[in-house]
């Protein structure tokens, strides 16, 4: 796999042979897999540690779900749940900090508090000011394709041809990202897996994740627990982890620079089984 620089707000973040392991912190009651779970402050902070401890290279905290369905949280509420454990987290660990949000005003309050990357759902289209915070600050952000929005982006998502339009609506977000100041340096790219698509277009875009490392960015993919791993499977969420192992490393295969997911010891263990194996097929060839 191709190396990269991510630029985080002062930061390198270097992605080499090994794919990061973001690791998931929802302070939400809704989210999918973990809703109500870390709402106390305290168990999301252990949480999170727990999660750093365990060999994660970022965390991401979210404070607001988006899962299909999920109804929208207002920024004050948005704030109040996200904003002390992005602080508290500040302060006791060492590698970068990302806050999950499409409001630029909880962006802002996180950057200040620590966080050093972005990452947003709608690629900086929901709130116009969002774009100027990431320039502005120099964090780094994840641009995520989405068809629709997380209340009814399940309901009837139609592609053509998936991949294309997902490339396609990268190469947009891209020159707008420029038009805005954002360096390329600062972005990765995420396919949006189970956002606005059904169970075929997230199958074929992990499938050919790999045509994305034309627009040589980090891609990054968020598996973990997911619905289309559910259908394959027959299971609930909580009992998806070794289908989600095995989707991580068909995409660490098919070239992801970083993985979203909730078990960060089992599925860092995948990874760097994964990289070795593909390394190994590489040399044999």
């Amino acid at each position: 796999m191709e190396g990269h620089v991510w630029l985080a707000r002062g930061r390198h973040i270097h992605i080499g042979a090994r794919p990061l392991i973001m690791g998931i912190v929802n302070v939400t009651p809704d989210s999918f897999s973990d809703g109500g779970q870390f709402l106390d402050p305290e168990k999301a902070l252990a949480h999170a540690m727990g999660l750093a401890e365990q060999g994660a290279d970022i965390l991401d905290v979210g404070a607001e779900s988006t899962r299909p369905g999920a109804s929208p949280v207002d920024v004050e509420e948005e704030l109040k749940r996200i904003i002390p454990l992005v602080a508290s987290l500040a302060k006791r660990v060492t590698i970068p900090i990302s806050v999950d949000t499409m409001k630029a005003r909880v962006a802002q309050a996180a950057i200040d508090a620590g966080a050093s990357i972005v990452n947003d759902v709608t690629a900086l289209r929901f709130d116009s000011e969002m774009a100027s915070v990431v320039t502005r600050m120099e964090t780094g952000v994840v641009l995520m394709h989405m068809q629709g929005m997380p209340e009814t982006m399940q309901q009837a998502p139609q592609y053509e041809d998936v991949v294309t339009e997902v490339c396609t609506f990268f190469e947009e977000r891209l020159i707008a990202a420029e038009q805005a100041g954002i360096s390329k340096s600062q972005i990765v790219l995420d396919p949006g897996i189970g956002f606005g698509k059904l169970q075929e277009h997230n199958v074929e875009l992990l499938n050919r994740l790999s045509v994305f490392n034309v627009l040589n960015r980090p891609i990054l993919v968020g598996l973990s627990r997911k619905a289309f791993l559910g259908k394959i499977l027959d299971r609930p969420v909580q009992e998806r982890m070794w289908g989600t192992a095995a989707a991580v490393a068909l995409a660490v295969d098919r070239g992801a620079s970083i993985l979203r997911v909730h078990d960060v010891a089992e599925m860092l263990d995948v990874v760097k089984v994964a990289v070795a194996l593909t390394a190994a097929s590489a040399s044999s060839k």
